[in-house]
């Protein structure tokens, strides 16, 4: 009897969690309408983020930064000290950093691009190790998919100066509608916050985008001061070891080191691979221009995995993979400065997702 019992048991527990009919298929059909409204919604501000770039970039890093700072304004206004005043001088001392940055840097930045042919062919030179392993490999190619390839004409050498001084100086409208922008969001962005919230309709919205307002501004306002110390430290730490070591321009290396941290993962690769470039032109043997790329690998990895994850984590964790596919996103989408704004604009993105789909801890079966 007890097994006949437990056995009815069984197939009823099997019944209750079999999945049960569709109910209509008109269900279905409004389930997929749904779905196809986000993800033409979704197509379409993505065609207007990439269309509008020239536009939307100095203004999506305006309000990044005016809400990453939005706390300062608080603090000032607290003491007496107007929004518009604090704003005039912040708005104020970032325009003298770029003008330091960009004088300190156009000196050293002539000089490698004049001597760009020289470098080139001290590279080709230094690099001559690696000539048999290519050469074997374009005779395997041939054999394998055939010689008979005509050879290409020899193209005219290419003029390095524009696609260096597009890369290194915006566009001075971009510039200009950045700090104008950036000046108007922090002189105004207590006014501008009371107005938006008044547009909902009832208490609890209201409070709810307050909450989520305030822990975006604290999130980042806490990740890039952290992270801003931490590449201070590492920008430091490489202009010491490339005075050491005899590296040209330590304190432009350094520089260049902090500012690319704040890109993860791409960043501390291509300052691997300027430091390779350098110090191929300044020492004489292969070994000797790997050691300050070697060390800062050894660095970033430390910084990387331990020290960031560390202080970092306690107020905000990002998945590796999000990370990663926020960074081809963004580039992809607005080219190098896109990059800068990848975890930013992920950490602004998993906020408002906790706000609004608030996290359950839900047992899963094994």
């Amino acid at each position: 009897m007890e097994y006949i019992r437990a056995s009815r048991e069984v197939r009823h527990a099997l019944v209750i969690s079999d999945p049960q009919p569709v109910g209509s298929i008109g269900s279905i059909w409004t389930s997929a309408g749904q779905v196809a409204n986000i993800g033409i919604f979704l197509l379409l501000l993505g065609g207007f983020l990439y269309v509008g770039r020239e536009l939307l970039l100095p203004v999506f890093i305006a309000a990044v930064v005016s809400l990453t700072l939005a706390p300062l304004i608080k603090a000032a206004k607290d003491r007496g000290i107007s929004p518009w005043i604090s704003s005039l001088l912040i708005v104020a001392l970032a325009i003298g950093a770029v003008a330091l940055a960009a004088t300190a840097l156009a000196g050293p930045v002539s000089e490698w691009i004049g001597r760009a042919p020289q470098i080139g062919a001290i590279i080709k030179q230094k690099l001559a190790v690696l000539e048999p392993p290519l050469a074997a490999l374009k005779e395997l190619q041939s054999s394998v998919f055939g010689g008979g390839v005509a050879a290409a004409p020899a193209a005219p050498s290419p003029n390095v100066v524009l696609p260096v001084v597009a890369f290194v100086t915006p566009a001075a409208g971009e510039l200009l509608l950045f700090f104008g922008t950036l000046l108007f969001f922090l002189g105004a962005q207590l006014r501008l916050r009371n107005r938006l919230v008044l547009m909902f309709a009832n208490q609890e919205a209201r409070l709810r985008f307050l909450r989520i307002v305030n822990d975006i501004e604290k999130n980042l306002a806490g990740y890039l001061a952290v992270v801003t110390i931490i590449n201070a430290a590492l920008g430091t730490i490489v202009a010491i070891g490339a005075l050491v070591i005899g590296l040209p321009s330590p304190a432009i290396l350094g520089l260049l080191a902090a500012v690319l941290n704040y890109v993860p993962y791409v960043g501390p690769a291509i300052m691997v691979v300027i430091l390779f470039g350098i110090g191929l032109v300044s020492f004489p043997s292969l070994g000797q221009a790997l050691l300050a790329p070697a060390g800062l690998v050894a660095l970033c990895t430390l910084e990387g995995h331990f020290i960031t994850p560390t202080i970092v984590g306690r107020r905000i964790t990002l998945n590796p993979l999000v990370v990663v596919l926020a960074l081809a996103f963004w580039t992809w989408m607005w080219g190098p400065i896109g990059a800068f704004l990848a975890v930013p604009l992920s950490i602004v993105g998993l906020v408002v997702f906790s706000h609004l789909f608030p996290h359950e801890e839900v047992k899963l079966p094994d």
